[in-house]
């Protein structure tokens, strides 16, 4: 059996997924059930605290980011609007019958749209996926065949959870997008990591 001697870093040491970019390996940074933001200290792969939630706002399904991933060039210019990519890896968030309650996790995602949102002129797409072979979610092939009031949650949340008391948030979805414009999304910001880190970085 092969095995990693040494803990990989969740960015930079573990593979993009079994078939990118409909089927994703997403580290896990939050969970639904999480109201402190944490987020991978990007020198030392560690799951650090960012910050307390100013708010009662949780993220509605879990959350992480697709390894071997950046926001560059190719995804800014997926994203009308948006002045740069934001350089950080592509997030994704996660929905799963089951209540997962631990972050610090790997699995195995299908990505099925995404949120096309711009934090502060950056482009910060919001890929949305299912847990694979999730009884209840497993078979659906695109966001349209989500219930409607989860993608207005994630939305929601996404437009106000850098907010803070007596703040305006700097932040817009101007569109949700289907599996197709998702995967060219995944696609660009693998081709970003790649020119950004190299192949094998």
């Amino acid at each position: 059996m092969e095995f990693t001697e040494w803990r990989p870093h969740p960015w930079h040491g573990l593979e993009t997924g079994p078939e990118p970019p409909a089927v994703v390996t997403a580290y896990i940074e939050l969970t639904p059930f999480d109201v402190v933001k944490y987020e991978v200290d990007k020198p030392t792969g560690y799951l650090k605290v960012d910050r307390p939630q100013q708010t009662s706002s949780s993220p509605p399904t879990l959350y992480g980011f697709i390894p071997r991933t950046y926001a560059g060039e190719r995804v800014k210019e997926l994203c009308p609007g948006a002045v740069a990519g934001d350089g950080d890896p592509m997030d994704v968030c996660v929905i799963s019958e089951r209540p997962i309650e631990r972050a610090d996790i790997l699995l195995t995602a299908r990505v099925v749209g995404g949120l096309q949102m711009i934090d502060g002129g950056e482009a910060d797409d919001k890929i949305v996926a299912v847990l694979a072979n999730d009884p209840v979610w497993g078979a659906v092939e695109d966001i349209s065949e989500l219930p409607a009031a989860l993608i207005d949650r994630l939305d929601h949340y996404f437009k106000t959870y850098k907010l803070f008391p007596g703040s305006a948030a700097d932040v817009t979805i101007p569109t949700r997008y289907g599996r197709e414009h998702a995967w060219s999304v995944v696609e660009a910001s693998m081709e970003d990591y790649r020119e950004r880190f190299g192949s094998s970085a």
